[in-house]
């Protein structure tokens, strides 16, 4: 009997960011665009004078090439990032894009001190704890599609919410050991400094993500509920990291979509969904296929 060998996708996605000093990121924009566009490969790279913060997809070399100029010529130390595959390329341009700020949390921010790491084997162990409050650092529409047990959904449109919110919860912190999670990790990097910043010392965060919690701990001891949204044309990934079969966006307002958004009388597909019905922005004429702004772009 011959073993059959499974082909890999042709498509590699990877997730990283990584602070370091990049004085003269505005200088090298283009560069990094004609290298990134001779290799390929499509998504979006934000360069700031702190750092690098990048979703992108392209072949295995494609990426394997990149990568290698990233770690061994441009920051010059090894960067940790996330893998995952697709049958097609999930992105429809590329981006390379000036920013201020890696991750903008809308506040100064010290960056030189961040909460503890926690490795995905640790992470439930710590998040089962009667101490212990578990706060998802995510979007409202990323929410949506999934969190861990017994995390706090702050229901923010944006990061930058995010510390009101924690100064208006503030007794929800009062004396518990504070963990915090997001897609890759970058979030919570920032968002741990700022509650060290605040004075709130004993603070946690999953190192490398939910993607990595995905990758390192098996489905049987998940304590992960649903579905993770990424920002690219796949919406969302299950645990084994593969394409969501049921997720959308809503074409009106961009929500993230479950299976069950779908099957409410308020989804009408391009014109509503439970998420914007009541919202007056809702009542207009337009065609369900007329393009919208939206807020998520691929």
């Amino acid at each position: 009997m011959f073993e059959t060998v499974q082909t890999p996708p042709p498509f590699v996605i990877a997730a990283f960011y990584h602070f370091f000093d990049f004085p003269d990121f505005e200088a090298m924009r283009m560069s990094l665009y004609d290298r990134l566009n001779a290799l390929g490969i499509k998504g979006s790279l934000l360069i700031t004078a702190e750092g690098v913060n990048s979703t992108m997809a392209g072949t295995r070399g494609a990426i394997d090439a990149f990568l290698d100029y990233l770690q061994n010529d441009l920051i010059g130390a090894p960067v940790t990032w996330k893998e995952s595959y697709a049958d097609y390329q999930p992105f429809g341009k590329l981006r390379v894009r000036l920013k201020k700020e890696t991750i903008g949390i809308g506040e100064p921010v010290s960056m030189k001190r961040f909460g503890q790491y926690v490795e995905p084997k640790d992470w439930n162990a710590l998040i089962t704890r009667n101490d212990v409050v578990i706060i998802d650092t995510r979007n409202d529409y990323e929410v949506n599609l999934g969190t861990f047990e017994k995390a706090i959904d702050p229901n923010i449109p944006n990061f930058k919410h995010l510390p009101q919110w924690t100064r208006d919860n503030a007794e929800l912190l009062k004396g518990k050991k504070v963990a915090t999670f997001c897609t890759g990790g970058i979030r919570c990097e920032k968002y741990t400094s700022w509650l060290i910043d605040q004075g709130i010392e004993d603070v946690y965060h999953l190192k490398g993500g939910i993607l990595q919690y995905f990758e390192d701990v098996p489905v049987e001891q998940s304590l992960w509920q649903g579905e993770c949204f990424v920002f690219d044309e796949r919406i969302a990934v299950d645990h084994h990291l593969q394409p969501s079969q049921t997720a959308v966006l809503c074409l009106h307002c961009d929500h993230a979509l479950t299976a069950e958004d779908q099957q409410q009388a308020s989804y009408v597909k391009g014109v509503s969904c439970p998420h914007c019905e009541s919202d007056v922005r809702h009542a207009h004429d337009r065609p369900p296929t007329q393009k919208r702004p939206g807020r998520i772009k691929f």
